[in-house]
């Protein structure tokens, strides 16, 4: 039986009133050298074609950001909301100082071919203090918001606590979490969403497909223990059952209303177009309720 695709939701960004869609392209995986430039260009213009509207890169990813920026060149940056990240360029990794900050979005300013960011995302700190300390981070970019180079300011990070400080601060406008709310893990979930949500904050969800164990291709039971092995089990259900696992696990998450965007990494337009697909195929409310049987006896 055929599925109509249907257009993807879009959200309400916190109190940036971006309106993004539930779906939103990393800049990641088209930064590589096994990707070419043309590749990059088609694989975000497609993304664009396709209604997303939301893209998310860092100068830690190789040569995404010039990629990015021939792909927006000829009317295509007007077209989404772009993101990117500061305190991870591979020269200047772990500079959070306001000389630091300003050096790296100005430089990514450069090669994406813009002279301004929707959001700019403070990147893997490893302790907070660099980014909140007076000349911090956190105080440059709100400088270059007063200059009009950065619209909304984020912080990008793995632990909990330090995205609680960062909202704490009153500065923060988005927050962007990763591999913390998957099918299967939601940490985020336990108090994270919720604080956001309670302080207006955008949620970005990175890595909804757990870095790729939930892509739908038989997963490694040794990679990444014991989650390569409960993904095993949740894809050997869905092949049982005739089902996708990627459009469960991209699905999934898109059926977390504190969640604004989830951000799926591309390699190529193909790659593109199956997410696409993965986010918009209809999954009956059964299924749903036999996968939550399911995550019930294996995972939690």
């Amino acid at each position: 039986m055929s599925t109509q695709l249907t257009p993807l939701q879009k959200r309400r960004l916190g109190r940036t009133e971006l309106q993004v869609t539930s779906l939103s392209l990393g800049g990641a995986r088209i930064g590589g050298s096994n990707v070419t430039d043309d590749e990059a260009v088609g694989t975000v213009r497609r993304a664009i074609t396709l209604g997303i509207n939301y893209l998310d890169t860092s100068p830690l990813y190789g040569e995404s950001e010039s990629r990015i920026g021939l792909a927006l060149a000829d009317g295509w940056r007007e077209k989404i909301y772009l993101a990117t990240k500061t305190g991870t360029h591979p020269k200047w990794r772990g500079d959070y100082s306001a000389a630091g900050t300003r050096r790296s979005v100005e430089n990514s300013l450069r090669l994406l071919g813009t002279d301004y960011l929707d959001v700019c995302l403070v990147h893997d700190p490893s302790n907070m203090d660099p980014v909140v300390t007076k000349g911090g981070a956190l105080d440059e970019l709100q400088r270059m918001r007063e200059e009009g180079l950065v619209k909304f300011i984020g912080l990008g990070v793995r632990e909990h606590e330090f995205h609680k400080i960062a909202i704490e601060t009153g500065i923060v406008d988005v927050i962007l979490t990763y591999l913390d709310y998957t099918l299967l893990s939601q940490t985020a979930n336990e108090w994270l969403l919720s604080f956001a949500s309670e302080n207006d904050i955008g949620v970005i969800n990175g890595s909804p497909i757990a870095a790729g164990l939930l892509s739908g291709v038989e997963p490694n039971v040794k990679e990444r223990p014991p989650e390569g092995e409960k993904a095993y089990k949740l894809w050997q259900w869905a092949v049982d059952n005739n089902l996708n696992l990627l459009n469960l696990a991209i699905q999934f998450c898109l059926r977390q209303p504190l969640i604004a965007t989830n951000l799926t990494g591309s390699k190529n337009a193909t790659e593109v177009e199956q997410n696409f697909a993965a986010a918009t195929t209809p999954v009956s409310e059964d299924v749903w309720k036999q996968l939550q049987t399911l995550r019930r006896r294996i995972i939690e």
